[in-house]
Formats: C-alpha cells, sequence, structure tokens
C-alpha cells in the first residue's frame, strides 16, 4: 500500500490521436518526462516477420525486410543461433561464425526493433526477443534468471529467486526480475509470468502463420506504457486529462492494485490545462533551455555535439579569493545533484562529458562524485559513471529510453542551419553589396534594379551603406530599391 505521506505523483497529458505526455512528479518537482507523437509512430519493441534482403560481409550484418521504408539493420551478435544454416561452424578464435555462411538471403526470421530508424538509418534489430510485463520480462532463448540490480536486499533477492526456480521456467525461456518485483507476493508474480507465457506462444504462433513481411507483435502506447512501468507503490495519484485513457488507467490499475482505483483521478477544469494546473508547464520549459539555473546563482550549460553532450558549470559571483574553495565545492554539489534530473527529462542518450569547476581538494571530489552517483541511481535507464579526472571532468554513459521531447520538437534554425551562430550584419552588408555589384555587372541587368533582404539587413545598409548604394547608381547608370522581403531570411 503506499504510503499516505507519498508525495509522488503521475501526470498524463493526451491531445486524441496526436500526442500523449507523461510526467512523474515528486513533491511537485518534475523527475521524468516522456513524450509520444502519434504520427511519427514508434516502432520500438514491435515484433516482426520479415526476411534477409542481403548480407554485408565486410560489416559482418544482415539487411532485413520487415515492411518499413527502409530495411533494418540485424548485426551478427544479435543473430541467435536457432537461424543458423544446419551444419554452420566458427571458426577457431572467433565467437560468432561468419554471416554469410550462417544465414542466406530470403531466409524468413522473426526481429524486434530495438532502436527506431533516425534519419538515413534504418531500425537497429534483434532475434532475441524480449517481451516486458509488470514485473518481468519474458526473454525467449536466452535460458536465464536475471534479477534488477537496482533490487539491493540479499534477502528480497533470494526470496525473489527462490519463487521463480520453483515456479519452473520451461527450457528455451529465461526471465528478468523487474525492480517493481520488490515485496510483491508469489501469486502476482505467477500471475506475470502465466501472462508473458501466453504471449510468447500467441506471437510464435502468428510468426509460422502470418505472412512475409508483416507486424506479429505491437507495443502498447506510452499511456499504458507509464502505467505498467513507472506506476509503483510510491505513486499517489494518477491524474489523467482525457476520458477514454482514464478508463484504461483504471482498468490498468485495478488490475495491478485492485483497492487503489480511487488514486485515478481526471482533469475536468479546462479553464487551466493539467500541466498550468499542477505548475508543470514553466518546469518543462526548461527542458528546451540551454542554460538551467543551479539555487546558488551558478548555471548548467548544456551543449549537444555530434558524439556527445557536453555540459558545462559555470559559477556565481565569488566573494574573494578566500570563499572559491566553498563556492566550488557548492556549485560542484548542486550541479551533481541537477544534471542526472536534467538527462532524464532531456532523455540524453549516449556520452557525457560534464566540466566540473576546479577542485583540488580531494575529498571535496570525492564528495561530488558521490553526489552525482546518489541522484543518478535512481534513473531508470543503465548507466555508467566515471570519475574526475585531473581536469575536472568527469564522463557519464546513459542508455537513451525513448524519443526525447528535444528531438521530437527541435529544428535547425534557417539562419545558422543548426550551428547556433550566424553572421553579423557587418558581414552579411558586404555579401549583399558584393551579389548586388556582381548582377549590375551583367548585360541583362534591369533598370531600375530591385533587390531584396530582410528587414534588419536593409536597415543596416542604409542607414551605413548608402554611399555605396550610391556609388553604383552612378557608376552603372541605374536606380537602385532595396526592399523588404516578406518571409525576413537573407
Amino acid at each position: 500500500m503506499a504510503d499516505n505521506k507519498s508525495r509522488r505523483k503521475m501526470f498524463i497529458s493526451v491531445l486524441p490521436g496526436e500526442q500523449v505526455e507523461v510526467v512523474l512528479a515528486q513533491d511537485g518537482r518534475v523527475e521524468e518526462y516522456y513524450v509520444e507523437m502519434v504520427h511519427q509512430s514508434k516502432t520500438k519493441g514491435n515484433i516482426y516477420k520479415g526476411k534477409i534482403h542481403n548480407i554485408d560481409s565486410a560489416l559482418q550484418a544482415a539487411f532485413i525486410s520487415y515492411g518499413a521504408a527502409k530495411n533494418g539493420f540485424l548485426q551478427v551478435d544479435e543473430v541467435h543461433p536457432e537461424y543458423y544454416q544446419q551444419g554452420t561452424k566458427r571458426k577457431k578464435g572467433n565467437k560468432y561464425p561468419l554471416l554469410q555462411e550462417a544465414l542466406r538471403p530470403g531466409q524468413e526470421i522473426l526481429v524486434q526493433v530495438v532502436k527506431d530508424p533516425t534519419g538515413s538509418k534504418g531500425a537497429f534489430l534483434t532475434t532475441y526477443i524480449s517481451l516486458p510485463g509488470r514485473y518481468i520480462v519474458l526473454t525467449p532463448g536466452r535460458e536465464q534468471l536475471g534479477i534488477s540490480r537496482k533490487i539491493e536486499d540479499t534477502k528480497e533477492r533470494a526470496r525473489l529467486r527462490a519463487i521463480f526456480e520453483e515456479l519452473k521456467i520451461p527450457e528455451g525461456l529465461g526471465l528478468i526480475v523487474r525492480t517493481v518485483s520488490e515485496g510483491q507476493s508469489k501469486t502476482s508474480l505467477a500471475r506475470d509470468f502465466q501472462f508473458l507465457k501466453r504471449l510468447w506462444k500467441d506471437v510464435r504462433k502468428r510468426g509460422v502463420e502470418s505472412p512475409t513481411p508483416s507486424l506479429v507483435y505491437e507495443e502498447k502506447d506510452l499511456a499504458f506504457r507509464a502505467v505498467r512501468d513507472y506506476f509503483t507503490q510510491d505513486v499517489s495519484e494518477i491524474w489523467v486529462d482525457h476520458d477514454e485513457t482514464s478508463k484504461l488507467v483504471k482498468e490498468t490499475v485495478t488490475l495491478l492494485y485492485p483497492r487503489r482505483t480511487k488514486m485515478v483521478k481526471q482533469h475536468t477544469d479546462f479553464e487551466n490545462t493539467l500541466f498550468e494546473r499542477f505548475n508543470i508547464e514553466n518546469q518543462l520549459s526548461q527542458i528546451f533551455s540551454r542554460e538551467v539555473n543551479l539555487p546558488s546563482g551558478g548555471e548548467l550549460c548544456f551543449d549537444q555535439a555530434e558524439a556527445l553532450m557536453a555540459v558545462d558549470i559555470n559559477s556565481g559571483k565569488i566573494g574573494g579569493k578566500k570563499n572559491f574553495k566553498e563556492m566550488a565545492l557548492r556549485t560542484n554539489l548542486e550541479a551533481a545533484e541537477e544534471i542526472p534530473r536534467q538527462l532524464r527529462l532531456r532523455d540524453v542518450g549516449g556520452q557525457v562529458v560534464i566540466d566540473f569547476i576546479e577542485m583540488k581538494d580531494r575529498n571535496h571530489i570525492l564528495q561530488v562524485e558521490k553526489t552525482l552517483k546518489a541522484a543518478i541511481k535512481g534513473d531508470k535507464a543503465r548507466t555508467d559513471v566515471g570519475r574526475i579526472s585531473k581536469f575536472g571532468l568527469m564522463e557519464v554513459i546513459r542508455q537513451r529510453l525513448g524519443t526525447s521531447a528535444l528531438s521530437l520538437s527541435m529544428e535547425p534554425c534557417p539562419h545558422c542551419h543548426g550551428v547556433g551562430v550566424r553572421r553579423n550584419l557587418e558581414w552579411r552588408s558586404m555579401q549583399t553589396l558584393k551579389e548586388i555589384y556582381r548582377q549590375l555587372r551583367r548585360k541583362d541587368c534591369p533598370s531600375p534594379f530591385e533587390y531584396y533582404t530582410s528587414p534588419d539587413l536593409l536597415a543596416h545598409i542604409l542607414n551605413h551603406k548608402r554611399d555605396m548604394i550610391h556609388q553604383f547608381e552612378q557608376e552603372f547608370a541605374k536606380d537602385i530599391f532595396l526592399k523588404s522581403n516578406d518571409a525576413g531570411i537573407v
């Protein structure tokens, strides 16, 4: 039963047919944010029956036709041995056989999407299927019994292992016990296990009977997954602003916690949005900002590069050199608390490099490392945290859980084309004058001559380069008219 003192809440906001947003907040402070755009359909978690289009021996990868616009990418280490051709052998010293010998073009294969297509790249696929339930993840083809590392209590780990060993996992199946299983009864765990076994049986049957290519299993939408994956006993309320979604959430909660159905509440005050009502909107706006303010006056700056996210920590005002050590420690500790939260909210994946304010005291360094590791512990994504180097840099590797709000909502600036800066007015005016001069020298240049440019650049030229325009008019004996374009873009 949830603790009455719990202040953790879940908010689900739905725009029918377009968008689903999920927020998890602790004491009114947003801790996690997930968003899904319906028109940008996600395929991660879906299972397809496809066929091998071709095999690249250099990459040791196969390209799979599974019904998408672009073929999926299947690496050799993601191919289950059950798909190997009869008599396939691996060479001495190699972990896997040569893919061109193990598989053949045209071969039918059951694959699951691990990573959605991005840009020019197709989806990343695997033949090692996993089916997530409420308490466990079923792993057909991998005979394993794993328990979440976030369940740290030795006795609880032993209890869970004993329960599933008693349930007798069938040959060819494995499972991973999820963090939310902690403290759950044997009946609840067994019910989830039986459901997933039936689901896998149905998936296998459809995999045999369905044509190629075809969708065999479709992962649920974000609203359902939010309740399945993020609804824990410490959540005291679930607020929903959409009728049908509210009914779905209540049905799911009834199955999980029959005595807690009253915790699902529907937002019906349409004078304000759900997020405005609970002061969530302002907090979410920070996700899209490059800078994040810290309590003591410091600042975090997030810059996304091609291969990594760089996080720089700027200090507040320093009141004398003697206070520098204390200021550096205080600001770094605040940053160590805030950075893991921002990584979750922005769903930053891959390599993250944090540039802390320089600290000479070894105890201070250890204190900051300990604070960041403790703050990142609650992240559902897999993370690997390094140590602070002698240059003040810390490296963090984080698994991306889904499609971030940033990648869904942002696009390159038409002025700077994504570099974050643009040419100043003086430089742009020089380029504009060069272009005008070039066109005036053409034999077919009309008279009078008209040139369109952005309003700000037009004002700069008329205020600072008018003499040059007059010189052009005299030299070429033409009237020149500079005009503002409608788009306002150079």
